[in-house]
């Protein structure tokens, strides 16, 4: 059996405003942006660059309860965690792209970490994963 994470949904409140933030200070791909009369929303669907893993799937807060979850799915914790090849290169961009980090890099065991927040508040950990770490070498 072989089964995968295709899609995480991130609440947003504003599709256009996330997905420059995604493309623009991410340089994720906009993957497709789908207008769904039906339901008067878009399917919007973004990737970091060069990975053919799991996405996001930007999803409009529709309904006043899916309001108080923007920025905050996950009460304050560590969201999404994006890996990368080149630490201090992405590290250094998205503080020059305005990027809030609330927690400065740090050597752990399994690899250089540090804590930034998205455009809406939510936490995710950049990483660079030690070579010897088991998810390093795993292909989607």
């Amino acid at each position: 059996m072989k089964q995968s994470i295709v899609h995480i949904a991130l609440v947003v409140r504003d599709y256009d405003e996330a997905i420059a933030f995604y493309t623009e200070k991410l340089h994720f791909t906009l993957v497709e942006d789908i207008y769904q009369p039906e339901q008067d929303k878009r399917w919007v669907v973004v990737s970091p660059p060069g990975s053919n893993g799991t996405t996001l799937l930007l999803a409009r807060a529709s309904k006043p309860e899916q309001q108080p979850f923007i920025g905050n799915q996950t009460g304050g914790r560590v969201f999404l965690f994006l890996n990368t090849d080149d630490f201090w290169r992405d590290y250094n961009e998205m503080i020059s792209k305005g990027i809030k980090f609330i927690r400065e890099p740090k050597e752990e065991s399994y690899g250089l970490v540090a804590v930034f927040e998205d455009l809406y508040g939510n936490l995710w950990d950049l990483l660079q994963l030690n070579a010897d770490h088991p998810l390093f070498h795993r292909k989607e």
